[in-house]
């Protein structure tokens, strides 16, 4: 099973987060996408998909992630059969804290998607650096789903 990892960012966090994943998961059959620059209906039921998306603004989607969710409001693809988890970032000092997060997880649930794992929710205030947590998280991901 191939692992498609998709990555929405603002200020290049969730694409270092994405990074770092490929080789956290370097075991596995790897492919890093910017959200910019993938079609919702390149979404497999044969892949995995881990979705890293950070939280802009007033709790909305990152730039790098809004093309890719609107295509999905405008498409409204059947997602049945198609798995992902998501690593969301944000900063708990906001109401919004990893609203970017939980937005396209529920529009990717909305179509029939299944989302699997721990939801993790990054904190930019807490002590631990992102890249830490989504390692420890890819590791649980990956031995629970990729095995």
């Amino acid at each position: 099973m191939a692992v498609v990892i998709l990555y929405g960012s603002e200020a290049g966090n969730a694409e270092a987060v994405a990074e770092h994943l490929v080789n956290v998961l370097s075991g596995q059959d790897v492919s890093l996408y910017d959200m910019m620059e993938f079609d919702p209906a390149d979404l497999e039921a044969d892949n995995f998909h881990i979705v890293v998306c950070s939280t802009y603004g007033d709790g909305e989607l990152p730039t790098g992630a809004s093309p890719f969710f609107d295509l999905l409001e405008e498409d409204e693809p059947d997602l049945s059969g198609v798995r992902f988890a998501l690593f969301g970032m944000g900063d708990s000092v906001y109401e919004t804290f990893n609203r970017g997060g939980e937005i396209m997880a529920d529009k990717l649930i909305s179509l029939g998607a299944e989302q699997v794992g721990e939801h993790a929710r990054h904190d930019d205030s807490g002590s631990v650096k992102a890249k830490d947590q989504a390692e420890e998280w890819a590791k649980k991901i990956a031995a629970e789903f990729l095995s």
